[in-house]
Order: C-alpha cells, then sequence, then structure tokens
C-alpha cells in the first residue's frame, strides 16, 4: 500500500543556516509515525513546509499519491492536513462548539451561524472516536487533557486524515496521557494518520509504529520501538552517548533560604490563582512544585521574583530579607536567579544579540561596564565562554536571539543564571522544548548548583523532571498546595492523583 504522506528531498535554507538537507519521509494509514531531533535539528522547518507556512527551496510534498504545492495553511487543511501545536490554540470565553466552527462556520439561511448542526456533528465525532468532549461546555471550565481533546476535534471536523501532534502531552497528568493514547490509538484504528513530535522518549516508545531522528537538518536513521530503547534513541538524536540517569547524590539541606507564609495571589483578570500557599526552600534543596500547567504556578513564581505584587501573605530570604513586594533587580541583587517560564516575554530582548542578552541583570556591573560606558570585549568575552559551554547552537554572539529556535533561546537564559554565584534558584519549565541532550546539562548544571549549598524551587509541568530532581515535592492543584510528599518515598501514580485534585487515593 501507498504511503499517505511522502517527502521528497526536502529542503529550506535561511540565510548562514541549511535547516533541512534532502530529507525523506514517508507516513502510512492508520501510522503513528515519532519524529524526534535535537533543538535547531530542523523539525519544526520540515513540519513547518508541510503545513503550508514555509515553502521548500527543493523537494516534494506528495499526499495520497498526489504532488502538492502548499502555499498557506489552507492549501494543507484542504489535502486533509491538520496540527494541533503545543500551545492551544482556543478561546477561553467560547464554547467547544464556537472554538471548533471558528473559521468554517456552519450557517442557516441569511448566514445565521448554525450552532445546533454544528454542535450534533461535534457529537457524532466524540462519539466515533471516543473524545467525551461536551459542546456547550465553555473551554474556560474544561481541563487541560479536555481543551486537547477539542484541538483534535477541530481537526476532525475539517476532514483531517493526517495529524501533526506537536509535543502533545507536555502540559498532561500521567493519567490524563493514558487517556490521551488510547484515543492515538482509536484514531489509527479508524484510518487516521499521526505524526507525534516528542522529546519524551519512553512515551515515543510505547505510542509508535515507526521512529525517525533528525540531526543537523538530516535524517540520521529510522527504527521502531521493538528494536530501539531510549538510550538508543537519545543517542541518535544527540551524535553521542547519552546518561539518561541522574547522578544524585543524597541532600544536605541546611537553613532555610525562601520562606513563603500564607502567600495570596491574582492574576491580571483579578481572580485569586494562589490561594493562601506557605512552604520553606532549604539551602541544598530541590523543592520540586508539580501541578497541571494553569493551577497557580506561574503567578506563584511571578509574586517570589518580583514581577507580580501579592495580595496577601509574606515572602523573605535568607534571614528574614523580606521580598515580598520587591522589584526583580533587588531579587537579582539579593543573590537569586531566576530562569521564567516564558523565555520571549520575561527572559529576553528578542532583537538584541545573544551578547547582550547574557549580561541583561548584570550589565551595569564590572566588567562589563565602566561607569556608564558598556565593556563590549567583557561581555563578549564572557558571552563566547558561555556558548560553548552551554551548547548555544548561534553563528555567533553578535546575532539577535529572536532569530535563534525555541530551545536554543532557552540556553541563553540558563546559561546568563546558572553561570552567577547566588543563594537560590527559580526554575520555571527550566527544559521546556529542550532536546535530551540538553536536558541532561542543564539537569547536571541544578543538581550541582544544589550540592553547592544553592536552594532550588523548581517548577515543571514534566513529573518525570519533578520526580528525578526534586528532594521534596510540593502539589498545586487550584492555587493551593494540597500536599508536600518526600520525593524518595512516593511514586508518579500519588503524585499524578494530586495533580488531578485526588488526595485520598493518593494517601491510599
Amino acid at each position: 500500500m501507498a504511503p499517505v504522506l511522502e517527502l521528497r528531498g526536502i529542503t529550506k535554507r535561511f540565510p548562514g543556516v541549511l535547516a533541512n538537507d534532502r530529507i525523506d519521509l514517508t507516513l502510512n494509514a492508520g501510522e503513528v509515525h515519532a519524529l524526534l531531533g535535537e533543538n535547531g535539528a530542523g523539525k519544526s522547518t520540515l513540519m513547518n513546509i508541510l503545513y503550508g507556512l514555509y515553502k521548500p527551496d527543493e523537494g516534494e510534498i506528495i499526499v495520497k499519491g498526489q504532488k502538492l504545492e502548499m502555499q498557506s495553511p489552507t492549501d494543507a487543511i484542504r489535502a486533509g492536513i491538520g496540527m494541533v501545536h503545543q500551545h492551544f490554540m482556543l478561546i477561553p470565553v467560547f464554547t467547544v462548539t464556537e472554538n471548533v466552527m471558528l473559521g468554517d462556520e456552519t450557517t442557516k439561511l441569511g448566514g445565521v451561524l448554525d450552532r445546533a448542526a454544528a454542535a450534533k456533528r461535534i457529537r457524532e465525532i466524540s462519539e466515533a472516536y471516543q473524545l467525551a468532549v461536551d459542546p456547550d461546555a465553555y473551554v474556560s471550565d474544561l481541563p487541560v487533557g479536555v481543551q486537547q481533546r477539542v484541538e483534535i476535534i477541530k481537526l476532525l471536523y475539517r476532514n483531517a486524515d493526517i495529524l501533526i501532534l506537536d509535543e502533545p502531552t507536555a502540559v498532561l497528568t500521567p493519567q490524563e496521557a493514558d487517556e490521551f493514547f488510547k484515543i492515538l490509538k482509536t484514531l489509527t484504528e479508524r484510518g487516521k494518520s499521526i505524526i507525534f513530535i516528542s522529546h519524551k522518549l519512553r512515551e515515543v516508545l510505547e505510542i509508535a509504529n515507526r521512529i525517525t531522528a533528525i540531526r543537523l537538518g538530516k535524517v540520521v536513521g529510522s527504527t521502531t520501538p521493538k528494536q530501539a530503547n531510549e538510550t538508543k534513541l537519545a543517542s541518535m538524536m544527540v551524535g553521542r552517548p547519552v546518561d539518561l540517569k541522574l547522578d544524585k547524590k543524597p541532600a544536605k539541606p541546611g537553613a532555610v533560604q525562601l520562606k513563603v507564609e500564607d502567600l495570596v495571589v491574582a492574576d491580571d483578570r483579578n481572580h485569586v490563582t494562589v490561594d493562601g500557599v506557605s512552604f520553606d526552600l532549604h539551602k541544598g534543596e530541590v523543592l520540586g512544585i508539580a501541578g497541571v500547567q494553569g493551577n497557580g504556578q506561574t503567578e506563584l513564581v511571578e509574586a517570589i521574583t518580583g514581577l507580580r505584587d501579592p495580595i496577601g501573605g509574606r515572602i523573605t530570604l535568607g534571614d528574614g530579607v523580606d521580598i515580598t513586594r520587591a522589584h526583580p533587580r533587588e531579587f537579582t541583587e539579593l543573590g537569586s536567579a531566576h530562569i521564567p517560564e516564558d523565555r520571549q516575554l520575561d527572559g529576553l530582548v528578542l532583537s538584541f544579540p545573544v551578547a547582550d542578552n547574557l549580561v541583561l541583570n548584570t550589565y551595569y556591573n564590572r566588567p562589563f561596564a565602566k561607569g556608564i560606558m558598556l565593556q563590549e570585549d567583557a561581555i563578549y568575552e564572557q558571552a563566547d565562554r558561555l556558548i560553548a559551554e552551554f551548547d548555544i547552537r548561534t553563528p555567533n554572539a553578535e546575532t539577535s536571539v529572536g532569530s535563534l529556535s525555541g530551545g536554543n533561546q532557552q540556553k541563553v537564559i540558563v546559561a546568563r543564571e546558572l553561570s552567577r554565584p547566588g543563594s537560590l534558584v527559580v526554575a520555571s519549565q527550566p527544559t521546556r522544548g529542550l532536546d535530551v541532550g540538553s536536558i541532561e546539562y542543564i539537569h547536571g548544571k541544578l543538581l550541582e548548583k544544589r550540592d553547592e549549598g544553592v536552594a532550588v524551587l523548581l517548577v515543571s509541568s514534566e513529573l518525570d523532571e519533578i520526580m528525578q530532581l526534586s528532594d521534596r515535592i510540593a502539589v498545586m492543584y487550584r492555587g493551593k498546595i494540597v500536599d508536600i510528599v518526600d520525593a524518595k518515598t512516593t511514586d508518579k501514580t500519588k503524585v499524578g492523583l494530586l495533580m488531578a485534585g485526588v488526595r485520598d487515593k493518593a494517601r491510599s
């Protein structure tokens, strides 16, 4: 049987970069084909070409035996190709029906929206693919896992047969991920074909029929789950052996470095999202904050780091220095580092070169400044050192950071924050969008800080990351810490239940 999709010799060049180098890829009917690769390997470029966002310099796209030229996503949708992005494209104040029909509106006579007809079709799709979604529910009221189902229904509503899923389990609890894999199985059993992009090697081995790795713009190998394991896949991705097991020494907690007492924080809509949170973080330990994205973690970190004023409670550092309403510069100058959740909004100036972004919070200090004059030699000398040390993939230190891949933008922030001395690191989603090689390195750096006696607050929606790095785990659900557990004596199932607000079963 002929493949439903063939990419032949796809090549894409950008100034100074060969992003895709004669890539061949096939996708069969009813198959899950996983795509792996380092940051900057060319995965996103390849999918953007397939989805009509970029035009290839060379090569062909063949869908169901027909050669097509994708000029825009509209052409891709007409060809039966749909994409679920890592960050959902849903409008919270709309119902499921309104979100699904947006851009493909069903109308009655006179051009009036026919919500009833659209809702009926959504129910039929939901039942056929076991998606269990209420067409009349408001998206803002839905759990993250159900919102993802809405994204899939949007594609099926438009008759997509080829689904591109970009990091689809990044914001799911383990239980939601298990349910999601059942949905994928139903989709493929009914003839849908899936390109599955993920950094989670264990999930790739569980769900994929075939696996292709891309490195430096080229296909470096294809395999199947029966022929591979996590170690082999990691080596294929980065071109060297990768140690997937952390060398984690027992923690030696010291004095309290960060104390949070009865903290109350509201979001931009003045809704309380952090509701009476209290905890202590000691020097020489990693306290992990686990939780599905959207349960108050973002506002908690913003309050601690000075990006948002709390409306109640107290935050202190060290011997009682009150930072409840401190500015970000004060937080930094007190010996604290911050890896923000939103790298582009809070971590970088995208139009600035890499070198300048590496000194954003120290540019006014020696050796980077003398009076009001910047010392360019010192700035670029440090930049060259950190680019090499943290493996930042950039043509040079003068390149604007906005032109780098998301993963390499993240490395710029991590390099800037972890290369400075201090007593506290607040790391929010520190490895989001990174490949296994970079994750290995950053995890090692965080543990190195902890072993030096630094207090590390780790906020992550990646449960594997929380379990591996943390000494204690605080689980947030709907703005509250529902429990704090010892990482050595708990397991993923218990933490996953706590993340879903199920406390009694987690304790049984």
